[in-house]
């Protein structure tokens, strides 16, 4: 199963650090155990990065959807 999280959904107008834990606990609810994960949307780089790294051990594999360059693997832990 493929879960899309677009992290410009997490705030209106502008992310805010003071919302981080925020932000990251609803990471993980959306994201559940062991899923395929993909990222999208604008959204400032360190709320990418910190999104990515709280859903490390959490999903199977995470993919950025770039508007560039189109999906990019971070991680797949999927053994086969």
């Amino acid at each position: 199963m493929t879960v899309v999280i677009d992290l410009s959904s997490f705030y209106t107008d502008t992310a805010t650090l003071r919302r981080l834990v925020e932000y990251e606990k609803k990471a993980l609810t959306m994201a559940g155990e062991g899923n395929e994960v993909l990222l999208t949307g604008p959204a400032p780089v360190w709320l990418y990065l910190r999104i990515a790294h709280v859903l490390h051990g959490k999903a199977k594999r995470l993919i950025y959807r770039s508007p560039v360059t189109g999906d990019v693997e971070i991680f797949n832990h999927d053994p086969f």
